[in-house]
């Protein structure tokens, strides 16, 4: 184990940082005049933006850490997440975005609105809610404190979630989304360098010899396609699991969703999304295949999650350690100020601006800002709960794979069934997920069966597949006028597809989608 301590030069540049962060919140406070300012960035945000913000977003704490120590622990399994993501980004880009756009939401749950409802928005967004400041912001929270542990052992927990709750909400309350993209971006684009210096440093310590990878890898770790009765990620888990949880992630999930919505045009949510896309798929080598290379430089560490922290401690010198630790804690807190703001959001758009009273633009902003600072203290009250249940974190995954299929489901069936009815998402919605819910609390936390939770999530597919279905046959059909705008329709295709013969290859999104499909094809083939 490396002695995890901070020269006061690191120190210095950690204080520079974050008041740069802040900086950039009291920047960006001046110009967020409104409500859509504050959630939705204007909607001006370009591709870069975009896409890093995804990314970034999308490092959980659990994710960030973890993909490193998974790579440790267990090998190259974990990377099926990640490439089957870029899959997803593209249905996402080619066939999803555009309705969501041209249906010029706020939220997700607001197009089940559209789609449905009002009843399946108030569900979807309430059930969100929850979930973004009981799981997101907790899982957030403990991977930070585990960061900030290590640095500084004598401080007290607790006093690591409050910093972390204090630094990410702040510049939230004051700049809003414009200000947690910008940041990310910034974060994102340290955190790849970071990780690209440190997989050369370490594949140095073995003369760049590929075969050492293999060598040390667990056993049966080096690929993808593992047995079928695996309890970490069978191979038939990807199709059954990992797709559907990629599609939550990434399609229903508000609080990602939320960044490609802020896009200034369709053209730079679809590159952006593109973009995220193509950045899962180097995770392999930057992040995963360094912890398993530290298997060789720390061979026993106390936990698998301490391999990536353990290697910028080991290898990255002073000066530079203390920019990459404040880059990665602030990419830690980047899922919290996420949730805060996205959670926000759907209080306001979805229960606020839906009443019958009208409020002036001015007063949404002071009350969206009140409400991120009530989460930020409602994400630390929760605290002291996660703390006391070491792997709580470990059931996020598995938690999410059981309950929220039907929100899938439903999301993607009004998509793209035209028979879909109102009566049949809802209530898919308010049965189905307490069924997950047993589910998962039988299967996961009182093991009363044996069930593998990406086959679970299969199951819980096919289930919530027939309620919407059987519901729907069995209720009167939607006006297919009123549901005209956010459905697929061949006809738009075509349409689109006239416009784009006179773009330039690197402008048109069909074939920036295929050449990014044929190379997640291309790189993940050697690996199973």
């Amino acid at each position: 184990m490396p002695e995890f301590d901070l020269a006061t030069i690191d120190l210095v540049v950690i204080a520079a940082y974050v008041v740069m962060i802040l900086g950039i919140g009291f920047w960006v406070a001046r110009r967020t005049g409104d409500s859509d300012d504050f959630f939705l960035a204007g909607r001006g945000m370009t591709w870069p933006l975009v896409g890093f913000s995804l990314i970034v977003t999308n490092f959980s704490g659990t994710q960030f850490l973890g993909l490193a120590g998974a790579g440790y622990d267990t090998g190259i399994a974990v990377w099926n997440y990640e490439w089957m993501a870029t899959l997803v980004l593209l249905a996402f880009a080619v066939l999803i975005l555009p309705i969501y756009l041209q249906s010029k939401i706020s939220t997700v749950p607001e197009f089940l609105e559209k789609r449905y409802d009002r009843r399946s928005r108030y569900a979807f967004s309430g059930f969100t809610v929850i979930t973004g400041m009981l799981i997101d912001s907790a899982g957030a929270m403990f991977a930070g404190a585990l960061v900030l542990s290590l640095l500084f052992p004598n401080v007290p927990l607790m006093v690591h979630v409050i910093a972390i709750a204090l630094l990410g909400g702040v510049y939230v309350i004051l700049g809003g989304l414009r200000a947690v993209m910008i940041t990310d971006t910034i974060q994102g684009i340290l955190l790849f360098l970071a990780a690209g210096i440190i997989f050369v440093l370490v594949f140095r310590e073995f003369d760049f010899e590929w075969a050492a990878i293999p060598e040390l890898a667990p056993e049966g770790g080096f690929t993808l396609a593992r047995p079928a009765d695996d309890d970490f990620l069978p191979w038939p888990g990807i199709f059954t699991g990992a797709i559907w949880l990629g599609f939550y992630v990434w399609v229903s999930n508000h609080v990602v969703v939320q960044r490609v919505l802020a896009a200034k045009n369709l053209d730079h949510g679809r590159w952006g999304a593109l973009f995220a896309g193509l950045m899962q798929l180097p995770l392999l080598v930057l992040l995963i295949f360094p912890g398993i290379l530290a298997r060789g430089v720390f061979e026993d560490l106390e936990s698998p999650d301490l391999a990536w922290p353990s290697l910028i401690f080991e290898f990255i010198p002073i000066g530079v350690r203390g920019l990459i630790v404040a880059a990665m804690i602030a990419a830690l807190m980047s899922t919290l100020d996420s949730v805060l703001n996205g959670a926000a959001s759907l209080v306001i758009n979805d229960f606020v601006k839906t009443r019958d009273k009208e409020y002036s633009e001015k007063r949404l902003l002071m009350m969206s800002r009140v409400l991120v600072g009530i989460l930020m203290v409602v994400a630390v009250a929760w605290a002291p709960v996660i703390l006391q249940f070491d792997t709580l974190v470990e059931y996020f995954q598995s938690f999410l794979g059981y309950v929220t299929m039907p929100i899938v489901v439903v999301l993607l069936g009004g998509i793209f069934w035209r028979r879909a009815t109102a009566p049949a998402a809802f209530w898919t919605l308010v049965v189905v997920t307490p069924i997950g819910l047993v589910g998962f609390i039988t299967g996961e936390i009182l093991e009363l069966h044996g069930l593998q939770f990406l086959y679970a999530t299969g199951v819980m597919v096919v289930v919530s597949t027939l309620a919407l279905v059987g519901l729907s046959l069995a209720t009167t059909a939607p006006d297919p006028e009123s549901i005209s705008e956010v459905v697929f329709d061949r006809r738009t295709w075509h349409e689109e597809s006239a416009g784009l013969r006179d773009k330039p290859w690197y402008q048109n999104y069909r074939k920036l989608s295929l050449g990014l499909g044929i190379l997640t094809v291309a790189v993940v083939v050697p690996f199973i």
